[in-house]
């Protein structure tokens, strides 16, 4: 049972991480992060659909592999999943207070907060699904680290928003998934602390 609240209060804190850096310092400036999130802030910069509602709706695909496929990381990311992505949308509001830095400075604080939360989940043995959950399987299946997974699949989402957007978007979201990636691994590098 302790664990249970122990892991349950990193997901809270993990999401809400993500979504301050996300709320905060990305979408103001119109950068995206990569992978599932990316694909849902790409759906909300072009039709201005719901960043967390768009992610639960495009991780379903990923989530019936890891059902059939591997259960335990089904069950260990869907928390994670959900909450993840209704603090996305519950810290909306911060999109209003947005500090005037420059956007690469922007980039580099939102991507080390998305690192942070997604880097804090799997340390624990959890994540937010979909991109989290897809790179925990390839980092597995090809024994490499679940931080260059993720850098991997976040490149291809941003290379698309670039080509939807525009060359500051690509650059910015560079910086982003960068800052990200090397986030995670600090987290997911050393010693797992729980089982």
């Amino acid at each position: 049972m302790k664990e249970l609240i122990e892991k349950g209060i990193i997901i809270i804190i993990g999401s809400a991480c993500l979504a301050f850096g996300i709320n905060f310092f990305l979408v103001p400036d119109h950068v995206l992060d990569g992978g599932v999130i990316g694909i849902g802030l790409i759906f909300h910069y072009l039709w201005g659909l719901e960043t967390g509602l768009t992610i639960l709706f495009v991780s379903i695909p990923i989530f019936l592999i890891a059902w059939f496929k591997y259960r335990k990381y089904f069950y260990n990311s869907l928390h994670g999943l959900l909450i993840s992505s209704f603090f996305i949308d519950l810290f909306y509001w911060l999109r209003n207070f947005h500090l005037a830095l420059d956007p690469a400075i922007s980039s580099m604080i939102g991507g080390a907060f998305v690192g942070g939360g997604i880097g804090l989940m799997l340390r624990y043995q959890t994540s937010t699904g979909g991109t989290d959950l897809l790179a925990q399987m390839v980092a597995d299946f090809l024994n490499i680290n679940v931080g260059f997974a993720i850098f991997s699949i976040d490149l291809a989402v941003i290379l698309l928003g670039g080509w939807l957007f525009s060359s500051q978007t690509l650059l910015l979201s560079a910086i982003t998934i960068l800052v990200v990636a090397m986030t995670t691994m600090l987290f997911t590098s050393s010693p797992t602390l729980k089982n």
